[in-house]
C-alpha cells in the first residue's frame, strides 16, 4: 500500500497518528535520498566507464587503421584489395560509432547527473532544512507549553493574560510551521514522480540514439559487409588450392630438389667459403657468390652468420682461370682456385661438397674434365595444335554439351587416371582421330571426358596461352581499371597464334555455355577460373611467386569466358588503329603497284615491263632470289620457273587468305566481301596465266 495523505487539519490536533505518517513520509523521502545519491555515484562511474571504453575503441580503430596489408606478389585481386581495405572500413564505422557515443556521455552528464543532483538539493535538500525547522518549533512550543501550564493561578490576572498570549503567538508559528512542512513534505513526494524519472528516460533515450545510429551505421555497412563476405570465401577457396600447390611443390623440392631449381640470370650461384690473409694467419669468411658466364663476373657478397645478413661490401671481379686445387696443397676440402683479370694474387675458395665445387668450375670452365651430370628436363608433350588435336577436343566439347552440361561439378571433379589415359590413347589414336564421328561412346563417364580435355591441355608442349605471353596476360589482370583489363586481355589474345587462339575460342565459347548453366552444375565463371587458370596459364617454372600468380590466372579465364563474344568475334582498338587495309589502288602502268605490306590483300606484284617476259616476284622473304624453284607448291613459283601450268591448290589459297589480314572484322559488309572476292580471283587468275 501507499503512503496515506497528510491532512492541513492534522498539523492542528499534531496527534501521534498524525506524526506517526509524517515519520512514514520522512523514512521514504530518507530512502529516496540515499536511492538517488547511490543512483548519481552510479551514473558517474557509468560515465567514466563509457568515456573509457570510448578511448579504448578508439585506439583499436587506430591500430586497425594504421595495418596495411601486404600480400606476396606485385599486384592484389579485387577480392585482396576489398580484403586490405576491410581494416579501414571497420575503423570508420568504429570512429563513427564512437562519435555518437561521446555525444551521449556529454549528455548523459547534463540530462541524467545535473537534473539528479539538483532534485536532490532543492527539493529533498528543502524538505530537510524544513523538517530541522519543524522540530525546532515543536520543541519550543512544547516548552513554552509545559512552562505556560505549570504557572500558578495566584498569578496576577494581568500576568496570566499575557502567558496566555504568548502561549498562543507560539501555538499559531507552530502550526504555520508545521502546514509548510507537511507542504514541503507532500511537494517532494509528488515531484519525485516525475523530476526523478525525467531524467533516467532521457538518460535511456540517448542510450537509444546511439544504438539506432549504431543501427544505420550497420545498414550503411551492410553492402561491404555482403562484398567483403564473398571476397574473404574466394580468397579462402584460392588458399585451399594454391596452399596444395605450395606443399605439392615443397614436397617435390624435399624429393629431388636439383630438378626443381629457379631459372636464374645468373650461370652459378651458392655460398663459398674464401680464403682471406689476416696478421697472424688466414680465415675462412662465409660468401654468397654469383657468377656469369657471358661476362665472366664473379660477385662476392661477405654473409654474417650471426646476424643473417650481409657481413660487408660487396666485391666484384672478372675471372681469368679457374683451377681445382690439389687436396695435398690444402687442409681444406672441396677447394679450388680463382684468377681475377682485375685483381692480384689467387682467391681459394671452398665449395660445400664435392658435387658443389664440381659445378662451381664447369660454370667457370675449370681446367679438369667436368661430367655434367643434371639431367635435361624436357617437358615435350604428346599433344600437338594439330587437326587431331581439335578433333579430340570437339569431341569432348560436344559429349559434355550434349550428355552432361547440367552435372554438378563439372570440370571440378576428376576422373579415374586409368579410365583418362585409356580415353586419351583411344582419342589419340590416328585412325579414330580422322573419323568424322564426333560422338564418344556413352560408356565414358562425364568427369572422365573432362579430365581428358584438361589433360590434352596440359600435354602440349607449352600453355595454350604461351610461355611468352604469360606475364603479359598476368599484368593486364592486375590492371585496376576493368575496362583496361578486358582490352589489354583482348589484344593480347590476337597476339597469339593463329590456332591456339582458334583453339581458345573453341574452348571459351563451350565454357561460356557451361557457365549459363551454372543453377544446375554450380560451375560459375569465378570456378572454372579455378579450374582452367593453371592449365592454360602454366609457369614456365614452378615457384612459389608462381603459384601466388594463380589467382590472376583465374582472372585471366574469368575475363575470356565473360567476353568471350567481344575478344574473339572482334578487332582489338589498338590493331584497327596500326592496320587500315586498303581494297583499292591506282592501277598504271607507270607506277609500282604497293608492296605486300602496303596493300596486305595479295601476295605477289607483276614486275615492271622488260625486255623478258613478265614474270611474278615472290614476296614470301627477303632473301628469296629467282633461280631453281625451291617452293613446296608449283603454283607459289614464278611462271617462267615452274615447268607445268596447275590450277591454284587449296595450300596456295589458303597462303593467300593468311597473307591478308588476320583480324578483319567479322561484321564486315557484304559488298566489302565481295569486293575481296574479286580481288582474289584477279590475282589467282593472273598467276595461272
Amino acid at each position: 500500500m501507499g503512503l496515506p495523505a497528510l491532512e492541513f487539519s492534522d498539523c492542528c490536533l499534531d496527534s501521534p497518528q498524525f506524526r506517526d505518517t509524517l515519520k512514514s513520509h520522512e523514512a521514504e523521502l530518507d530512502k529516496t535520498n540515499k536511492f538517488i545519491k547511490e543512483l548519481i555515484k552510479d551514473g558517474k562511474t557509468l560515465i567514466s566507464a563509457l568515456k573509457n571504453l570510448s578511448s579504448a575503441k578508439r585506439k583499436f580503430a587506430d591500430s586497425l587503421n594504421e595495418f596495411k596489408f601486404q600480400c606476396i606478389g606485385d599486384a592484389e585481386t579485387d577480392d585482396e584489395m576489398c580484403i586490405a581495405r576491410s581494416l579501414q572500413e571497420f575503423a570508420t564505422v568504429l570512429r563513427n560509432l564512437e562519435d555518437e557515443r561521446i555525444r551521449m556521455i556529454e549528455n548523459a552528464s547534463e540530462v541524467l547527473i545535473t537534473p539528479l543532483e539538483k532534485f536532490r538539493k532543492e527539493q529533498i535538500g528543502a524538505a530537510k532544512d524544513a523538517k530541522k525547522k519543524y522540530d525546532k518549533e515543536t520543541e519550543k512550543y512544547c516548552g513554552i507549553l509545559e512552562k505556560h501550564l505549570n504557572l500558578s493561578s495566584k498569578k496576577k490576572e494581568a500576568h496570566l493574560h499575557e502567558a496566555d498570549n504568548q502561549v498562543d503567538l507560539v501555538r499559531q508559528h507552530f502550526y504555520e510551521v508545521s502546514l509548510e512542512y507537511v507542504f514541503k513534505v507532500q511537494e517532494v513526494q509528488e515531484r519525485k514522480m516525475f523530476e526523478f524519472v525525467e531524467p533516467l528516460l532521457a538518460f535511456l533515450q540517448g542510450l537509444f540514439t546511439f544504438y539506432h545510429h549504431g543501427y544505420e551505421l550497420a545498414k550503411d555497412f551492410s553492402d561491404f559487409k555482403t562484398q567483403l563476405t564473398i571476397s574473404i570465401q574466394n580468397t579462402r577457396n584460392r588458399f585451399e588450392g594454391t596452399r596444395s600447390e605450395v606443399e605439392s611443390l615443397m614436397k617435390k623440392m624435399k624429393e629431388n630438389p636439383h630438378e626443381h631449381k629457379t631459372i636464374s640470370p645468373y650461370t652459378m650461384e651458392g655460398y663459398l667459403y674464401v680464403q682471406e690473409k689476416r696478421h697472424f694467419g688466414t680465415s675462412w669468411v662465409k660468401h654468397y657468390c654469383t657468377y656469369q658466364r657471358e661476362s665472366k663476373r664473379i660477385t662476392m657478397v661477405p654473409f654474417d652468420q650471426k646476424s643473417g645478413g650481409k657481413g660487408g661490401e660487396d666485391e666484384s671481379v672478372i675471372l681469368k682461370s679457374c683451377t681445382r686445387r690439389k687436396t695435398d696443397s690444402i687442409e681444406k676440402r672441396f677447394c679450388f682456385d680463382v684468377e681475377a683479370v682485375d685483381r692480384p694474387g689467387v682467391i681459394t675458395m671452398q665449395a660445400l661438397s664435392e658435387e658443389d665445387r664440381r659445378l662451381w668450375m664447369e660454370a667457370m670452365d675449370g681446367q679438369e674434365p667436368v661430367y655434367n651430370s643434371n639431367k635435361d628436363i624436357q617437358s615435350e608433350g604428346t599433344a600437338q595444335l594439330d587437326s587431331i588435336g581439335f578433333s579430340i577436343i570437339r569431341k569432348c566439347i560436344h559429349a559434355v554439351e550434349t550428355r552432361g552440361i547440367n552435372e554438378q561439378g563439372l570440370y571440378r571433379i576428376v576422373g579415374v587416371n586409368s579410365r583418362v589415359q585409356k580415353l586419351l590413347s583411344v582419342l589419340m589414336d590416328p585412325k579414330t582421330a580422322s573419323e568424322t564421328e564426333v560422338d564418344i561412346c556413352a560408356e565414358w563417364e562425364i568427369k572422365t571426358i573432362t579430365s581428358a580435355l584438361k589433360t590434352y591441355l596440359r600435354m602440349l608442349p607449352g600453355p595454350l596461352m604461351m610461355y611468352q605471353f604469360q606475364r603479359s596476360f598476368i599484368k593486364a589482370a592486375k590492371l585496376e581499371n576493368q575496362e583496361s583489363r578486358v582490352s589489354e586481355i583482348h589484344a593480347l589474345v590476337h597476339r597469339l597464334p593463329e590456332k591456339n587462339r582458334q583453339m581458345l575460342q573453341l574452348l571459351m565459347n563451350h565454357l561460356a555455355n557451361v557457365a549459363n548453366n551454372h543453377k544446375q552444375n554450380l560451375m560459375t565463371v569465378a570456378n572454372l577460373g579455378v579450374v582452367f587458370g593453371p592449365t592454360l596459364l602454366r609457369p614456365q617454372e614452378e615457384t612459389v611467386a608462381a603459384i601466388m600468380d594463380i589467382k590472376f590466372q583465374n582472372i585471366v579465364i574469368e575475363i575470356l569466358i565473360e567476353n568471350h563474344e567481344k575478344i574473339f568475334n572482334t578487332v582489338p582498338d589498338a590493331l584497327l588503329t596500326n592496320t587500315q587495309p586498303s581494297l583499292s589502288w591506282k592501277k598504271s602502268n607507270d607506277s609500282k603497284p604497293p608492296s605486300c605490306s602496303e596493300r596486305p590483300l595479295t601476295l605477289f606484284h607483276t614486275a615492271q615491263a622488260t625486255e623478258k617476259p613478265p614474270r611474278i616476284q615472290a614476296q614470301l622473304h627477303p632473301s628469296h632470289r629467282p633461280g631453281p624453284c625451291s617452293l613446296r607448291h608449283p603454283a607459289l613459283c614464278p611462271p617462267h620457273l615452274r615447268p607445268v601450268t596447275h590450277p591454284p591448290s587449296a595450300h596456295h589459297c589458303e597462303k593467300l587468305k593468311r597473307c591478308m589480314p588476320a583480324r578483319l572484322n567479322m561484321t564486315q559488309s557484304s559488298r566489302s566481301q565481295q569486293a575481296l572476292s574479286s580481288i582474289m580471283f584477279i590475282h589467282l587468275r593472273s598467276l595461272v596465266g
